[in-house]
């Protein structure tokens, strides 16, 4: 008897970062997450170049606005062409979290200078500020924020996006202010200089890391 299998699951008990919290699970301090940020592809490829700038203001001050949530990325630029917006993910090292979760709070637009790097507004929490009700951060320091992939774009930019991404994690290895390199397909550590291996899937042939936790083939034996 012949038996072809394709996809695995597996449950690791370390302290590694998965990345992948829930919008409605609050950040833990010094916490690396995967999060997402929506722009037009101009824009985008500036940020790919030379990294995010702090906004001047917002609802929650300056800082970098980024989401858990891709659906609360893809709805940004507001009033722009849906086929120019971009959504950008990235690797946003956390640091110490603030929660915001109410009109004229106290620390609303002085987190930052309270000791905190990112404040954090949990989803249905009701603020008017956030119809959408869904989850948002704000990060005081752009050097806490990397862009990773590309989430979401049009299939005419798409390729030139993923290509840039992929030239300037490679010349920018290691330089972003001493965060610890993350694995962007398993979402888990690596050793300074030592990737994890990654290969195509035998069945689906989508890229892959052997350290992921889960990958399931869509191709049926």
């Amino acid at each position: 008897m012949s038996l072809q299998f394709f996809g695995w699951e597996v449950t690791y008990d370390d302290a590694s970062p998965h990345m992948e919290l829930g919008a409605s699970q609050e950040p833990k301090d010094r916490g690396v997450y995967t999060m997402y940020h929506g722009t037009s592809s101009a824009n985008a490829r500036l940020i790919i170049a030379n990294g995010f700038q702090q906004s001047s203001g917002g609802m929650l001050g300056p800082g970098v606005y980024v989401s858990r949530d891709r659906k609360k990325a893809e709805r940004y630029p507001l009033n722009s062409n849906p086929s120019d917006r971009v959504v950008l993910e990235l690797r946003v090292r956390v640091g110490r979290v603030k929660r915001i979760d109410k009109d004229n709070h106290p620390m609303q637009y002085t987190w930052n200078t309270q000791g905190y790097d990112t404040a954090w507004v949990p989803p249905n929490c009701g603020m008017k500020a956030v119809p959408s009700g869904l989850e948002e951060d704000c990060v005081f320091d752009p050097k806490r924020v990397k862009v990773v992939g590309i989430a979401k774009a049009a299939p005419n930019v798409l390729a030139d996006l993923q290509q840039r991404v992929a030239n300037s994690l490679t010349n920018h290895s290691g330089g972003d202010g001493g965060a610890v390199d993350v694995c962007s397909l398993c979402k888990r550590k690596t050793l300074q200089g030592s990737p994890h291996i990654q290969q195509s899937c035998w069945g689906c042939g989508q890229n892959i890391c052997t350290l992921m936790t889960k990958h399931v083939c869509r191709v049926s034996a």
